[in-house]
């Protein structure tokens, strides 16, 4: 049971590498493309191993009233998604949603600190470039593994000059979050987008610091985790259901298979709109949100069954109840 979302028919108009895992699409929509905000994305309507599969990508840098622009890693132990991305040919049709936007840019903070971790920069090109043309004070930190992995680096030199600064891990640099932040004049705001690692660390940074929670805003990737994907087992008593979720489907996406409800709208691990009550676990749960509390986490009373997942088995409960 998804939020109403409007689907229109988009083709493929062309692609290109720019990272050795990256690859950026440009896609046309039927009818031409919607205004976005910074932090926009949009879903995609994909075939994984035969099946279709829902998959969020953020928009990357300006609008273009006529093309999407996305970018995509290759994860070849990751659910399917990338993979099946990076199958698409010049002139291939697929469906996408009108922008969407769980992670806007509040243009009113004195200061920002943008930080992205591999993938996790393409939310914030738009951001930075907005920020720039607004004169705003603005400072952005990019990681990456290898220097051939820092995706966007032209869009972001472009907007921001020496103020975007990369850290490459093959080099011995990474991100001081303490010191980043303690540069950051008050009522700034931190704006970070990259694995559940890199969010934690910036977390406890800012929480260190004495910040307010609410001028950390984040975006995280749904197939990040603890764990490298695995299948395993789900009961769902109030419906009947005992499954066995492949490695390459999201607890969501077997859930629906099934027949079990599910209300969803992110699938990004953020709004908490899908998260279930778990009634008992055999094993341990990979918690791959960052909308329960870490209190919550360890309880293990609930989860978000769009992005986490279960080393062994889970026994869940859903809120449908039968029409009396």
């Amino acid at each position: 049971m998804a939020v109403a979302l409007v689907w229109t028919e988009a083709v493929v108009e062309s692609f290109c590498d720019i990272t050795p895992t990256v690859r950026e699409f440009i896609l046309r929509p039927s009818g031409g493309a919607l205004s976005h905000a910074p932090g926009g994305h949009l879903q995609l309507q994909i075939q994984v191993n035969g099946r279709p599969h829902t998959r969020s990508y953020s928009l990357v840098g300006a609008p273009d009233p006529q093309v999407y622009r996305i970018a995509i890693k290759r994860l070849d132990d990751g659910r399917g998604g990338s993979l099946a991305m990076w199958r698409f040919s010049v002139g291939d049709r697929l469906r996408v949603t009108e922008p969407q936007n769980h992670f806007p840019l509040d243009l009113q903070a004195p200061a920002y600190l943008l930080v992205a971790g591999g993938i996790g920069v393409t939310p914030l090109v738009y951001m930075a470039q907005t920020l720039a043309r607004r004169g705003a004070q603005v400072r952005m930190r990019s990681g990456a593994r290898t220097e051939a992995e820092l995706a966007c680096g032209d869009d972001l030199r472009a907007a921001l000059g020496d103020r975007w600064v990369p850290a490459v891990a093959e080099q011995g640099e990474r991100v001081d979050f303490a010191a980043e932040i303690a540069a950051l004049p008050p009522g700034g705001q931190l704006y970070i987008c990259g694995p559940a690692a890199m969010l934690d660390a910036a977390r406890q940074a800012w929480i260190a610091a004495g910040r307010p929670e609410a001028d950390l805003r984040y975006e995280t990737f749904g197939s990040s985790g603890r764990y490298a994907p695995q299948p395993f087992g789900v009961k769902v008593p109030r419906h009947g259901v005992d499954i066995t979720v492949p490695t390459d489907s999201s607890l969501l996406d077997a859930l629906e298979l099934a027949g079990v409800p599910a209300l969803h709208n992110c699938r990004r691990g953020e709004c908490g709109l899908c998260a279930m009550d778990v009634l008992g676990v055999d094993g341990e749960i990979d918690h791959r949100d960052v909308f329960l509390s870490d209190h919550e986490k360890q309880q293990n009373h609930r989860i978000c069954v769009c992005v986490s997942r279960v080393v062994g088995s889970v026994t869940l409960d859903s809120a449908w109840r039968p029409d009396r």
